[in-house]
């Protein structure tokens, strides 16, 4: 037998929904510098889902300054 769910409401019976979700914070639960968008934040938010975490810590990095990026010039 099969574990997939015929559809959402199989999938909110048997795993419940959002509205149960009750974030952990713990000492593991850090803030990033990684910008907004960069593989890197997604790999963070990615790991914070699974460690059952908050997507936004108060801490993450907000803005684009400081960073550098590669120029391409135009042909």
């Amino acid at each position: 037998m099969s574990n997939l769910c015929k559809n959402v409401f199989e999938a909110i019976l048997k795993y419940g929904h959002d509205e149960d979700f009750d974030p952990v914070v713990d000492f593991k639960f850090l803030p990033t510098d990684a910008p907004a968008g960069s593989q890197e934040k997604i790999d963070v938010l990615r790991k914070r889902v699974e460690l059952g975490q908050p997507l936004w810590h108060n801490d993450d990095r907000v803005d684009y300054s400081g960073l550098t990026g590669a120029i391409r010039p135009r042909e």
